[in-house]
């Protein structure tokens, strides 16, 4: 926990304190919860804060619903959130994407809809580009 980044600490502490005051839970956060990967292509490892791997004693459902749960992706400190029901990386030409599995209703649908979001990181801007396909 201490090596994680301030702003990613301040995600944790929120969640101990949502699970404590519920009953007063225990707070646990699981393997798989932090993961270092490369999110911008710059050779680096940058910070991912999966809210999946976070337990409460008190609630089984605390911290994911239907919708998925969220992740905190932090890329040169800035932090962004994205509520998803899994996501991956892949590299396209000279971009690093970050694909995500996202409630249906961001497709138009319903949960059980199919729908991914792609989105790569603008270092310039540092913010995430994606964009709604045209298809014909």
């Amino acid at each position: 926990m201490s090596d994680l980044p301030e702003q990613l600490q301040q995600k944790v502490e929120t969640a101990r304190q949502a699970c404590a005051d519920f009953e007063n839970g225990a707070f646990l956060l699981e393997w798989g919860a932090v993961d270092r990967v490369d999110l911008d292509g710059d050779l680096s490892h940058d910070w991912v804060l999966n809210e999946r791997g976070f337990s409460c004693s008190t609630a089984a459902s605390l911290y994911c619903g239907t919708g998925g749960c969220m992740s905190h992706f932090l890329v040169q400190d800035v932090l962004h959130s994205l509520l998803n029901q899994g996501w991956s990386l892949a590299d396209l030409g000279p971009n690093r994407v970050l694909l995500a599995d996202v409630h249906g209703s961001q497709c138009g649908g319903i949960n059980p809809t199919p729908c991914v979001t792609a989105s790569t990181w603008d270092s310039d801007e540092k913010q995430w580009r994606t964009t709604t396909a045209e298809w014909e």
